[in-house]
């Protein structure tokens, strides 16, 4: 079972994906993790990724593709994967079906975890992290016993710039521009299965195991 997770950022693809890996057996594969591990070994792919974003340019959509090819011709992922990350565009949609197709192989579902821009803007607006454990909590819904001490270690608990609401909005911005129209995309290759982003971890899961049992 091949798949790909969608949704806008905070919408929880990741935690989905993870529990979708571990239930089915499959591996769970990062677009960041796969590029972090090519850069670490000084692999081919990698280096040739390095000399774009040393350049501060971005990585070729082709280049993405092969590099993520490469990991999911792996042995562990013959009976599948869930791919968490990527396609963000059309265009990288489009590359990887075709290159997919030169394997005789496709994606089999694209589950789109649907969250209002509202309830992402709460989520990740009240989300607070500790600077020394990275442990995280949320100020309405996972608070800390004592405000901005970390239960765990006691250290400062922030909020990250990248959840302060001006950034938050603007990564939805993108998001709406760029990668929400993989909706249709995959809608009109019948392969889109859309889940609650709400609600808790057991019924996400349950509500997953739910679509793709449909087939």
């Amino acid at each position: 079972m091949k798949i790909i997770m969608l949704g806008a950022p905070g919408a929880g693809k990741g935690t989905r994906a993870a529990m979708i890996a571990e239930h089915y057996g499959i591996p769970h594969i990062s677009t960041g993790d796969i590029f972090r591990a090519n850069l670490k070994a000084g692999t081919a792919l990698g280096l040739e990724a390095k000399q774009y974003m040393d350049a501060g340019a971005l990585v070729p959509d082709d280049l993405t593709v092969k590099i993520l090819l490469d990991r999911v011709s792996q042995d562990d992922c013959k009976e599948g994967y869930v791919l968490d990350g990527f396609p963000r565009t059309i265009n990288q949609a489009e590359v990887l079906e075709e290159e997919l197709k030169k394997l005789n192989d496709k994606i089999d579902f694209a589950i789109d975890v649907d969250v209002s821009d509202e309830v992402i803007e709460e989520r990740m607006g009240g989300r607070r992290v500790c600077v020394k454990c990275s442990a995280t909590f949320h100020i309405v819904h996972a608070p800390t016993k004592i405000d901005g001490v970390c239960d765990k270690c006691e250290g400062e608990t922030i909020l990250r710039a990248d959840d302060a609401p001006e950034t938050v909005r603007q990564r939805l911005k993108v998001y709406h521009e760029q990668t929400r129209p993989l909706i249709e995309f995959y809608n009109n290759k019948g392969i889109l299965r859309m889940v609650s982003g709400s609600g808790s971890i057991t019924d996400a899961l349950a509500a997953v195991i739910e679509v793709l049992n449909q087939g």
